[in-house]
This record gives C-alpha cells, sequence and structure tokens, in this order.
C-alpha cells in the first residue's frame, strides 16, 4: 500500500507529543524527514527513527520524496513556509491558526490552489466523531430549534514570561491561540457564518496581548452565540447547544485526547436525560484523513474558503477590540 511521505516542519512540542506519533501509528503515512532550525532535527530523528533530517527547512522543502509537510511553526511564520511549501509541490497541514488575517489566508489558499496542493488547518478535534453525533442529534430534533450555541476554550498560563503566547507581535494571544477553536466549532457544528462579531476582552499591562476574551455572535441562520477563552482560567474546553425543547453539552469539546480519547455528550431535555460516551483518537484520525485525501486526490471537507472565513471572524473580533 502507497503511503504520503510526510515531512515535519520544526521540533515543536505539538509535533513530537501529538502529530508525529499520529504519522507512526497511521496506515496510510510515514515520515520521511524532519526539519529544524534549533539544532535538534537530528535528535528528534534518532528519537523518531526518521531516516532523513535538515537544519534548514528550504533543504527538505526541496527533497522529492516528500508528498506532504505538516508546519506547527510560531504563528507569524505559518504564511512564508506554506506558501514556500506550496511552490515546492507539497500539501500542506499547518497548525491553526493558519495565518494572522484573512488576507493572509487568501493568498495562502490561492497559492495553494495555483500549485495543485491540498491544504488544511490543524483543528484536530473536528476529527472526533462526538461532534458528528452532535449534528445527528440537532438534526433528529431532539432539543428543537436551536437558539443559542455557548464555546469556552481556558486554561491558566503559569509561566507568562517568554512565553511565546504572550508575544503580540508573533501571534500570541488568547483569541488566537484558544478562541479559535470556539469559533471553528460555532461554525462548524451549526452550519453557518457570523453577520455580527462584539468582543470584550482584558490585556495583559506589558505585552499587550488579550489575555481572556468574550465574543458575542449573530450567525446567518438567526442563532446566537457566545465564546469565551484564557490564559487566566482553569482548563475548560465545552461547547452547549440549547434549543427550544433541550440541550446538547459537550464537556471534552477540544482535547478528549487529555482523557484517553473519550468524548462525551450530555443531552437533557423534558423527557431525557442521558449521557453519551464515543471514542476516537483525533490526531490520528486527521492525519489519516488527509493522507487519504492525498492518496485519493479526494477534496477535503475543510476548504481553503472555510480557512479564510474563519480568520474573517478572528479579524472581526480584534476589530472589535481596537474600535472599541
Amino acid at each position: 500500500m502507497r503511503k504520503v511521505r510526510w515531512g515535519i516542519v520544526s521540533t515543536a512540542d505539538i509535533a513530537r507529543t501529538q502529530v508525529i506519533p499520529a504519522i507512526l501509528q497511521a496506515g496510510n503515512a510515514e515520515i520521511a524527514a524532519i526539519a529544524s532550525l534549533s539544532g535538534r532535527a537530528q535528535e528528534t530523528a534518532l528519537e523518531f527513527n526518521i531516516p532523513n533530517y535538515y537544519d534548514r527547512y528550504e533543504e527538505m522543502l526541496a527533497n522529492p520524496e516528500i508528498d506532504a509537510v505538516y508546519i506547527p511553526l510560531p504563528n507569524h511564520l505559518h504564511k512564508q513556509w506554506v506558501i514556500e511549501a506550496a511552490k515546492q509541490g507539497k500539501h500542506v497541514l499547518v497548525e491553526k491558526p493558519a495565518a494572522l488575517s484573512a488576507e493572509d489566508a487568501l493568498e495562502m489558499a490561492n497559492v495553494c490552489r495555483e500549485n495543485h496542493v491540498k491544504f488544511m488547518e490543524a483543528f484536530m478535534y473536528q476529527f472526533h466523531p462526538q461532534h458528528q453525533r452532535v449534528r445527528e442529534i440537532l438534526v433528529s430534533g431532539e432539543i428543537g430549534e436551536v437558539k443559542l450555541m455557548r464555546a469556552s476554550f481556558s486554561f491558566f498560563l503559569e509561566q507568562k514570561e517568554g512565553n511565546i503566547r504572550m508575544d503580540k507581535a508573533k501571534g500570541g494571544g488568547s483569541i488566537y491561540d484558544l478562541g479559535c477553536y470556539c469559533i471553528h466549532a460555532i461554525r462548524n457544528v451549526l452550519d453557518s457564518e457570523p453577520v455580527t462579531v462584539e468582543t470584550y476582552a482584558e490585556f495583559d499591562s506589558k505585552t499587550g496581548v488579550d489575555l481572556s476574551a468574550i465574543g458575542i455572535l449573530k450567525l446567518e441562520n438567526g442563532v446566537k452565540a457566545v465564546f469565551d477563552c484564557s490564559f487566566e482560567m482553569a482548563f475548560k474546553h465545552e461547547y452547549e447547544i440549547v434549543g427550544t425543547k433541550g440541550r446538547v453539552v459537550v464537556p471534552r469539546a477540544f482535547r478528549p485526547d487529555v482523557n484517553g480519547g473519550e468524548g462525551v455528550i450530555i443531552v437533557q431535555n423534558d423527557s431525557v436525560d442521558r449521557t453519551e460516551r464515543i471514542y476516537g483518537d483525533l490526531y490520528l484520525q486527521e492525519v489519516e484523513y488527509f493522507s487519504n485525501a492525498i492518496l485519493k486526490d479526494e477534496p477535503i471537507h475543510y476548504t481553503g474558503e472555510n480557512i479564510i472565513n474563519n480568520m474573517r471572524v478572528i479579524d472581526a473580533c480584534y476589530h472589535s477590540l481596537n474600535n472599541r
């Protein structure tokens, strides 16, 4: 069976702890090379038995044996290296947020399209089967007409000094880091785009990044949505959908992997109060999905347009904050 040959752009923690192990487990993928400017490429290659390593990204991207690359670089570097990878004919899986503006995302998507490569943002949470089950529950009418969705993602960032999440120039801030998931989930689960966005935030006095934020959205389909994200609250990653007859709560929405891959769906209405448990390996399913799309030359459901639209909402959040 042919496998997609992956190159890893950097030795970032998420690559080493999540995505590299997922590629090694995938039945349709393998790792051909890794590159890092930190000097750790050889060390990581030996750790994971990766056959090739490079100390410059350009050298790895020039390798004709590589089909696709995974880019977990800091947010402000995504645009440069997505475009460079696409020009070298590599399919691209890039960490979220894919860019720092919708304008940049549009340019990235256009370059990928012009070079006939697939381009996907690594919102791994969406590949857990619990979200498809939520959609089925909504379509069934079990909670009636959907009126409101709330989404939350937070964790307490103890060591702020020197953390890249606190560097505004590099795409730091709670909206870029965590709120992007909430926004994506609202759009993804409800299948509708926001028409108005109003955002409130608390900013760090030294760096100017948003430590916490709350957003209020009105969607095209009339549903209201609220999200909150923070570096100053306990770990929480959940969403709730409220209808005219009941509600659905997903308390492990974005990181079910920290609970062994177990997703939980709570459904409540006048006649039902039940809990469903669904298992899935979100990183493995993300890798296998993207690799399969490459091998079969099939379109991916999370298109470049979807990436751009998510960035438009993030842009609107910051526009709201800057004009407050």
